[in-house]
């Protein structure tokens, strides 16, 4: 019994101990993200559900600086300038413009993309992999939302910068969705007016501007 009694505590410590230090990770992540003007990421994304034999590769890349981006993917521009999202399709020359709402916003969207995690998770140490020499630290992360569209996230933290490398969400019905970083800048010269819309330039060329509110 009291052997049992023992293993159940040596158990409890680890768990402790291993939430410990991937807080700790996580908040060196977020402190590095934070320390930098902006950022620039180029990325690849992968959709996967087996169930119902589905594989999507595709290539994008975001600037963040702040809580503003600009995200290019699947040849469509999401820009968020802090107040305002705009999606601009050129295949259909429309741009739609909605206010952003941080209380709907409960997915991982580019703008907290590097600091997601610091609330509503539970989170331990995962799996450690070696990608060509890069030491990857897996950190699980569960919603404590028990409601929550997301089952889980497994984030690839290279530990020696202390950037993300990779991002794996996978959803209630089992599909996953992977981010990988092909390239992750940092400091970069931006354009003054890189996260401004200039719907007059859009009218211009013809495209059709629905307002959401």
């Amino acid at each position: 019994m009291k052997k049992i009694a023992f293993l159940v505590c040596t158990l409890c410590m680890v768990s402790i101990a291993g939430a410990q230090d991937a807080k700790s990770l996580l908040n060196e992540v977020s402190a590095k993200a934070k320390s930098y003007d902006n950022i620039l990421i180029d990325f690849k994304y992968n959709l996967n559900n087996a169930k119902e034999n589905v594989n999507q590769d595709t290539r994008g890349d975001v600037t963040l600086s702040g809580n503003k981006y600009v995200l290019h993917m699947m040849g469509t521009t999401r820009m968020f300038d802090g107040k305002k999202i705009y999606t601009i399709v050129p295949e259909d020359e429309e741009v739609t413009i909605s206010n952003y709402n941080a209380q709907d916003d409960k997915e991982v969207t580019p703008s907290k993309l590097l600091t997601f995690y610091e609330k509503g998770y539970t989170y331990k140490m995962d799996i450690v992999q070696n990608i060509k020499g890069r030491k990857i630290q897996y950190v699980k992360l569960i919603p404590i939302d028990s409601k929550a569209e997301m089952k889980d996230v497994l984030l690839g933290i290279d530990v020696q910068t202390k950037h993300i490398y990779k991002l794996i969400q996978t959803d209630a019905k089992g599909t996953k969705y992977t981010l990988t970083v092909n390239s992750f800048k940092t400091n970069q010269p931006l354009s003054k007016t890189l996260f401004t819309f200039d719907e007059a330039k859009y009218k211009q060329d013809g495209y059709y501007i629905n307002k959401l509110n």
